[in-house]
C-alpha cells in the first residue's frame, strides 16, 4: 500500500501515505477504503508492539468517520493511539490529516490478540 512508518512505539504509531492515483476515487481524492486500510495498518502495528511474543492479531471491527479530503499527489499523516491495551483485545484510534493539517478521517478499531 505504500505506508511509511515514521514512529512506532507501544504508545503511538505515526505514518505517512502518498495519495497516488490507484488509491483515489472520483475527483482525484483519497478513497474511503484507503483511509480505512491505512489506519488499520497503524492499529495493527501498535497492537504487535504491545502483545507478547508468539501471538498474532486480527481486526475484529472498525469504525470510520470521513470528514475531509486528501488530494492526489499529496501526503496524508496518520497517528494511532491506544484507547485500550488488554490481554485479548486492543482498541486503537487513528486520526488521518491532510498535508495542510486538516482532519480527514478518524478510525477506531478493535484488534483481537490470538495464539499463534
Amino acid at each position: 500500500m505504500g505506508v511509511r512508518i515514521v514512529e512506532a512505539t507501544p504508545e503511538r504509531v505515526v505514518a505517512e501515505l502518498v495519495v497516488r492515483p490507484d488509491l483515489c476515487t472520483v475527483g482525484s481524492i483519497l478513497h474511503g477504503g484507503a483511509y480505512m486500510a491505512f489506519a488499520d495498518t497503524l492499529g495493527a502495528v501498535g497492537t504487535i508492539l504491545n502483545m507478547p511474543q508468539g501471538k498474532r492479531t486480527t481486526t475484529t471491527d472498525s469504525s470510520t468517520k470521513l470528514m475531509g479530503v486528501a488530494r492526489l499527489n499529496t501526503t496524508v499523516v496518520g497517528e494511532s493511539l491506544p484507547l485500550h491495551r488488554g490481554k485479548t483485545t486492543m482498541v486503537w484510534q487513528t486520526t488521518v490529516k491532510s498535508a495542510e493539517g486538516k482532519l480527514c478521517a478518524v478510525v477506531t478499531q478493535t484488534q483481537l490478540v490470538l495464539d499463534a
